[in-house]
């Protein structure tokens, strides 16, 4: 009772100015709103925020200057600016125990921070205490804050106690935790998937109000899964007949309609309960008929209950009584002057002439009106329902209007829509191929480079593969009709970019098809356009390209090729061009041109577009040469995924499955690096041997990767010191960890289901006796219908009501373009396949290691103190030649120098030379690893044992570890 005292009192402050704030605060609202530019605002607000700053810096703050100050800093974030300075302080104030003031502070960190901002872990704890609270108000403020701000994380934190709050006795507290777990399904679905019962609890409440939020809970479930909820229909049914016949408290009333959002709330439930679903539809005829009787349409609200009930009428299973009622609805929207009904009548049109195709006939003078209504949002929608319309018979009229009112706006985004919205139409219902050219030719001449580029493959496509299945002649038509066209509009100025492209490709590949054009015609027609078009690359690259096709179709044909000086210059131009691509289409026409006929044929058969190409994937022509190289003692390929890391399979097989174990993801804790166990020989055996002793290998030769059944260096038997490289990261070579445990892998796969509920098409819908024949000129006795206006409505309207398709050219001749685009589409992804096993990461030339070390190197080189136990050769001197503190780096690029790489563009041809080289270098690099592997035996060469034993000791005791290569790298280059 205290608290509802104090809110009293500051209501009461409140009517009497500024609800008890100060003066201060009251002359920054006042200078905020009279600010007359932006600038004046920005200075109003930064004078602000600095006198905040100062404020909020000084020590013991009052509680009600506190909570001023996160009031007008409200007022400085809503402007734009940043108050972070300030955040800490209103979350302090959530926890405060006056109510005013935690209401204040929630509201101020709900405005303030985001779901994933890193104070909200501040709040949990306070969120969780106020749930708690016997002050429903308490409640009702820490509810709203969990809307906002709790995220995926802290869900679990505050569920269960939001779970337990909807059996609260206030009604507003049940309402708020209804919202609180439909915001936690819309973040976390998961988490509340268990608590579906709940929401078909409160769908019973008592209160209205606890039971409208269920609804929004419950729609998106439904959206989701209707079949799950088939059972609610009779409930929902109920709840809606008890709303229609105002059984609810009038304080749910809104303009005389009884609770409308809620009336819409159950329509949009019912129409997806009932999409499809006979049984469930019947259930509904009764309650939206009475809907369509009782509802008031003086109101804009009761007119947006009548639309929602003809989405209901247009989503069921169809009525035809309930269709006539629609149609009367739609009757007056389009009759009003409102553009907002008139909006909504052709927006309800649209969705009912999929289920009553007739009903379109009687608006259909109201259609042309919205069509040339100067309201663009109005013509909009328009258009998308004749594109509804749309059959053989007014596809004509339909596209031509589209296209004009296309060239009349200047909005970019619309006219890319326009432009698709008439391709598809062209490409479904095309009368006539002159037709379709023509109208393809409009499209493209006046949307410009906003055509996508899609359209325009996609009309090349379909001109290559034609229209009619198996109708030879017909796709002869429509191409020559391509060719006259695309000829008559090559000349024209300015033309775009995308259309140009499409007239070469045309011109290229039937430019000569049917005799009509000789060649020289047309090369100098696709001469004059890359001469026009010069600073337009793609265009240049289109033009040369049909050039080339052109002289190749003649020369297969065996007709005499006449080179025509200007296509000479063009060519030496491209030849010098900066760019590559020009460059190398220029040199694949001069190539193409010395060709004789046969090989030219083999090369580009005409009119082969959209044939199948045979694509060897195993590359069988190049088994002789493999064997060939096998027999001379190459090395056979191994896989990437088999490769074990080491070069002599032979000896090391077994380690092909630890190395595909290394590239995989490891979930264990890496293992503490072990001290390395030096092994210390005693002078004794030394003095008494009479054979060369083995020299033990210094700490800084290179790094071994042991397989998992080699023995451990740290056994009392071994006759070598290696390095312990176990959780050690690598410095060169593939980046993984040696370590000799094997890691696990664990794959998962996840899928995603998603439910869509389609409507099913009905065969019949039986013909609904309309009543309301009210006909547009009724409305206006005096106006006269103009002749234009009745033989347009006829072309849209009075045609026949077939609506069979053409096929579309995507489906057109499905056997042959599918097996060509699916081998298209393996050739590169055999290409990048082998590209991808051959390739293998380079070194990190740049990771020159721990600055430690290379720092404690000593001014003497060590290896100079290792003369004796070296031999003089070029292998050993190349695989010691890389010192921690030398001065020259081994040059591993020059490896890399004469390394093939194969790309995707590679040739057949190309291959030969490709692989000849890769198994030279890899016997070469074979040969010379081997040698760095043998290189402990040759240092036990030594010419006395005991003075190696003793500069081996001073290189010990010096601490020096030298960098040297390591063997990864021949081992990534010979994979």
């Amino acid at each position: 009772m205290e608290q509802l005292k104090t809110i009293g009192r500051e209501l009461a402050m409140g009517s009497q100015g500024g609800f008890g704030q100060s003066k201060e605060f009251l002359d920054l609202v006042k200078s905020i709103g009279e600010a007359r530019s932006k600038a004046e605002e920005e200075r109003i607000v930064l004078l602000e925020i600095e006198t905040l700053k100062r404020r909020l810096s000084e020590p013991d703050i009052p509680k009600r200057k506190m909570k001023e100050y996160i009031i007008r800093l409200v007022y400085v974030e809503m402007l734009g600016h940043d108050g972070s300075f300030a955040y800490i302080h209103a979350v302090k104030m959530t926890h405060d125990d006056n109510l005013l003031l935690k209401r204040t502070g929630y509201l101020a960190v709900s405005l303030f921070l985001s779901d994933d901002h890193d104070l909200i872990i501040l709040i949990v704890n306070t969120i969780q205490k106020d749930l708690r609270s016997d002050n429903y108000l308490v409640v009702c403020a820490a509810l709203n804050a969990v809307c906002k701000l709790i995220n995926d994380e802290t869900v679990p934190a505050v569920l269960p106690q939001v779970v337990d709050l909807l059996a609260h006795p206030k009604e507003a507290v049940r309402k708020k935790a209804i919202m609180a777990l439909h915001r936690f399904y819309q973040k976390s679905p998961s988490s509340v998937s268990h608590l579906v019962s709940n929401f078909r609890k409160r769908l019973c409440d008592n209160d209205p109000g606890v039971m409208g939020a269920t609804l929004c809970s419950l729609f998106d479930l439904i959206t989701i899964d209707a079949n799950s909820f088939k059972d609610l229909v009779v409930s929902f049914v109920s709840i809606l007949k008890q709303v229609a016949e105002r059984r609810l408290p009038k304080a749910y009333d809104y303009h005389q309609l009884p609770a409308p959002f809620i009336q819409i709330r159950l329509l949009k439930i019912l129409a997806l309960l009932g999409s499809g679903d006979k049984q469930s539809s019947e259930q509904m005829y009764t309650v939206v008929g009475d809907i369509f009787r009782k509802c008031d349409s003086s109101s804009n609200i009761g007119n947006a209950v009548l639309y929602e009930c003809i989405c209901c009428v247009s989503s069921i299973y169809p009525n035809p009584k309930l269709l006539e009622q629609a149609a009367q609805v739609i009757s007056r929207f389009l009759k009003s002057d409102s553009h907002n009904l008139k909006y909504m009548g052709i927006d309800a049109l649209g969705r009912l002439i999929k289920i009553s195709p007739e009903i379109a006939e009687q608006h259909q003078l109201a259609v042309i009106d919205c069509l040339e209504d100067p309201d663009d949002t109005l013509k909009r929608k328009t258009f998308e329902l004749l594109y509804k319309m749309t059959k053989s018979s007014n596809v004509e009229v339909i596209v031509d209007r589209m296209i004009d009112y296309m060239i009349s706006i200047n909005d970019n985004h619309y006219k890319t829509y326009i432009a698709s919205r008439c391709v598809e139409l062209a490409e479904q219902f095309a009368p006539s191929n002159q037709w379709f050219i023509l109208t393809m030719n409009k499209v493209f001449e006046h949307a410009g480079d906003l055509v996508n580029v899609k359209v325009a493959h996609n009309l090349m496509k379909l001109i290559a593969e034609g229209f009619g299945e198996d109708d030879d002649d017909a796709d002869s038509q429509l191409r020559s009709s391509a060719v006259e066209s695309y000829l008559r509009i090559i000349g024209e100025p300015k033309l775009p970019s995308v259309f140009l492209q499409v007239i070469c490709w045309v011109l290229g590949e039937y430019g000569t098809a049917d005799g009509k054009y000789s060649a020289s015609y047309i090369t100098g027609k696709l001469c004059d356009v890359a001469e026009a078009y010069s600073n337009d690359e793609s265009v240049k690259a289109y033009a040369v390209t049909a050039i080339m096709k052109i002289y190749a179709f003649e020369i297969s044909a065996g007709r005499n090729v006449d080179f025509l000086p200007e296509c000479q210059s063009l060519v030496e131009e491209l030849s010098a061009s900066h760019s590559t691509d020009l460059q190398q289409r220029a040199y694949e026409l001069q190539a193409v041109i010395s060709l004789d006929a046969p090989a030219v044929e083999s090369i580009m058969p005409p009119d082969a577009s959209c044939e199948d190409i045979e694509i060897d994937k195993n590359l069988s022509f190049l088994n002789g040469y493999v064997q060939e190289a096998l027999e001379k003692g190459a090395q056979p390929y191994i896989p990437e995924n088999e490769r074990s890391g080491v070069l002599d399979i032979s000896n090391f097989g077994n380690q092909d499955h630890h190395e595909a174990l290394t590239h995989s993801l490891k979930f264990e804790a890496y293992e503490l690096p072990k001290p390395v166990m030096p092994s210390r020989v005693p002078p004794a055996a030394v003095a008494s041997s009479t054979e060369l002793v083995p020299v033990p290998e210094p700490s800084y030769a290179r790094e071994t990767r042991q397989p998992a059944s080699l023995p451990s260096v740290s056994d009392a038997g071994s006759s070598e010191l290696k390095l312990r490289l176990d959780g050690v990261q690598k410095k060169w070579g593939r980046p993984t960890y040696s370590s000799s445990a094997s890691p696990s892998t664990n794959s998962s796969s996840s899928t995603s289901h998603k439910t869509t509920n389609g409507v099913t098409q009905v065969d019949s819908v039986g013909n609904s006796n309309l009543k309301a024949r009210d006909t547009y000129d009724s409305r206006r006795p005096q106006v006269e219908i103009s002749p234009e206006k009745q033989k347009l409505a006829s072309s849209l309207f009075g045609g026949p009501s077939k609506t069979e398709k053409r096929p579309s050219s995507a489906n057109h001749k499905a056997s042959k373009a599918s097996t060509h685009t699916s081998e298209k589409s393996q050739a590169p992804k055999a290409a990048a396949v082998q590209a991808e096993v051959n390739r293998e990461p380079a070194p990190d030339l740049l990771d020159l290691g721990d600055s430690t070390s290379s720092s404690s190197a000593p001014a003497i080189d060590p290896f100079k103190q290792l003369e004796g136990l070296l031999d003089q050769t070029d292998v050993a001197s190349n695989v010691n030649h890389g010192t921690a503190g030398a001065a020259k780096a081994p040059d591993f690029m020059g490896l890399y120098a004469d390394t093939p790489v194969s790309g995707l563009g590679s040739s057949v041809g190309d291959l030969l030379p490709t692989n000849r080289d890769e198994f030279n270098l890899t016997s070469e690099l074979s040969n010379a690893t081997r040698t760095a592997q043998g290189g402990v035996t040759q240092f036990n060469k030594g010419p006395n044992p005991k003075d190696a034993l003793e500069k081996d000791s001073l290189v010990r005791q010096m601490g020096v570890t030298p960098t040297s290569p390591n063997p990864n790298l021949f081992r990534d280059l010979l994979g």
